[in-house]
């Protein structure tokens, strides 16, 4: 279920389709593997402000596997973050990621975050549902 900034459930109309997520390039089983998925380019990359955003959490593991269920159809953009320490936000140092930061389409990430273009996947409209599939390749600065 999806729930809206304040907790209540959301009233947007979900779809029969599951975005399924894997990970690449985990430096550790510390923490937890946490991400984002939404349609919004205004809320990419901090999706977490989109109320309707999609948002899982799973134990930071070898073949961990992220599963986002009823996504309505459209263009979204996933971001992912190995939150280490388990603090729910990503760590800083001088503007750069101390814990892994990743991405759809895993672009090349120089000097800041990829445009929402550059991430973009699309979530066909489908009456059986669908399963797309996304492999994130985490990346570690510091």
């Amino acid at each position: 279920m999806l729930l809206t900034a304040n907790g209540a459930p959301s009233t947007e109309a979900r779809g029969s389709n599951e975005v399924d997520v894997r990970f690449e390039g985990l430096r550790s089983t510390k923490g937890m593997i946490r991400a984002c998925l939404t349609r919004e380019p205004k809320f990419f990359p901090h999706c977490e402000k989109d109320p309707a955003s999609y948002k899982q959490s799973v134990a930071a593991r070898t073949g961990a596997l992220l599963v986002f269920s009823d996504v309505a159809p459209g263009d979204y953009a996933l971001t992912v973050l190995h939150d280490e320490n388990q603090n729910f936000r990503a760590d800083m140092m001088l503007g750069i990621p101390r814990e892994g930061v990743g991405f759809s389409r895993n672009p090349a990430l120089i000097m800041g975050p990829p445009k929402f273009d550059a991430v973009r996947f699309r979530v066909p409209a489908s009456n059986a549902g669908e399963r797309v599939a996304q492999v994130v390749r985490l990346k570690y600065f510091l």
